[in-house]
């Protein structure tokens, strides 16, 4: 298994034209571990090669289509395999079908590759693991144990639920992360809008009344000088705050750590994250431990598809204790992450032997609750949207007509 892992890790897709039997010209794609290995194989296949050359690969997933293939593309395809083996289709026409009718071109010519791998002899996990960019270890893990213990289909099918669940629980927390920037956006959109182009137009009102103008006003007036001045200023700090940040997380250990300890933290959306952490260590326990991964491989793959340090770092202090030959539950009651309700439900699971259904339960009630969080999160930000807005309009209204409130009553 190992041996298999190393030797995927260096597989690359080469491009070749040759010549067949009869002397015609072919042209295609093979994946190989070297430019010789990939001439012994087209040999095999009765093909004289002419040219083998490595092929360049493609910038942020984008194949010669020109459209990118994303995680959902792959959570579709999974699905639909899985559908097309468990009515009995052979697996090789089953590849053949999707990436005919696949309406993706980089998608279409990525199955198209896996299929002729297959065709030519390969095992299917070990074709997946040569795109590491789309079918990672878990996946490609779990389609071995599938070949292995042939029950291709329902590993497929247990597959495509856990991509289904993972996409959509992503797509939650996405929209559930939107509302608070949106608000900051638009708040920052209007006030700057209003300092540049409206705040002007009263500064020269103000010029003619030739009397000293109210704090709150001079202080408004100085900010919109700011911006209409260095405008750029305030775009490129936030532009170097944005990527610093960016760098910080990908650099940095510690302020990955930092950064995921405090959005636990935050009201409201730390305790959608809290449920989404314990949805997604649940769903990946269930489906790994119920296709037959040990659970301390198990739980090495719920580490890394946690998503949040803090919890991949708690993960992987259980999966210690369980090695050790303590029960997950009480490991799991030793990180004090987890809620009550969960531990006591694994507990059971452990006792009845049913862990891999108990979790999956587990996962179905955070997913349903992140839901609903979510919901409610969208709701409640509404009206926040609103008096935020509200509150920033309004204060500039009062600084600009607080001038001419108090020179009519002097009058």
């Amino acid at each position: 298994m190992k041996k298999d892992k190393d030797t995927a890790d260096k597989l690359d897709t080469f491009v070749w034209t040759g010549l067949s039997a009869r002397g015609k010209k072919l042209e295609g794609e093979m994946t190989g571990t070297s430019i010789a290995l990939v001439k012994a194989q087209l040999r095999k296949q009765g093909i004289t090669p002419s040219k083998v050359k490595r092929k360049p690969k493609p910038l942020f997933g984008i194949g010669a289509g020109g459209q990118k293939i994303t995680a959902k593309d792959i959570a579709i395809f999974t699905r639909q395999i899985a559908t097309m083996l468990t009515a009995g289709v052979p697996l090789i026409q089953s590849l053949e079908m999707i990436s005919s009718g696949a309406k993706n071109k980089s998608l279409s010519k990525l199955i198209g590759g896996i299929a002729d791998e297959v065709k030519a002899g390969q095992p299917l996990a070990k074709s997946l693991r040569a795109y590491p960019r789309y079918f990672d270890e878990l996946y490609c893990d779990l389609i071995h144990s599938g070949e292995q213990s042939g029950a291709l289909d329902k590993i497929f099918d247990r597959v495509a639920v856990y991509k289904e669940k993972a996409e959509a629980l992503k797509s939650k927390i996405k929209k559930a992360m939107f509302y608070p920037i949106a608000v900051v956006v638009v708040a920052l959109i209007v006030t700057s809008i209003l300092l540049i182009f409206v705040v002007p137009q009263f500064q020269d009102i103000f010029s003619s009344f030739g009397a000293e103008l109210p704090a709150f006003t001079l202080f408004v007036i100085g900010i919109s000088e700011f911006m209409q001045e260095a405008w750029w200023v305030f775009l490129l700090v936030i532009g170097v705050s944005i990527y610093s940040y960016k760098e910080a997380l990908i650099r940095s250990p510690a302020a990955r750590h930092f950064n995921d300890r405090l959005v636990l933290q935050l009201p409201v959306v730390g305790m959608i994250l809290h449920k989404a952490a314990v949805a997604r260590y649940a769903r990946t326990l269930s489906t790994t431990f119920a296709a037959g991964v040990p659970l301390v491989d198990a739980l090495d793959s719920a580490a890394g598809a946690s998503g949040n340090v803090i919890y991949k770092n708690a993960i992987t202090e259980i999966k210690a204790e369980v090695s050790s030959g303590n029960q997950m539950n009480w490991a799991m009651r030793n990180s004090k992450l987890f809620p009550d309700m969960v531990i006591q439900m694994v507990s059971i699971g452990e006792e009845s032997g049913s862990l891999d259904g108990m979790l999956e339960k587990v996962a179905n009630i955070y997913e349903q609750e992140v839901d609903d969080a979510v919901d409610g999160l969208s709701s409640l930000l509404e009206p926040l949207i609103m008096s935020v807005l509200a509150v920033l309009v309004g204060g500039l209204i009062i600084a600009m007509y607080l001038p001419i409130f108090q020179l009519g009553s002097v009058v």
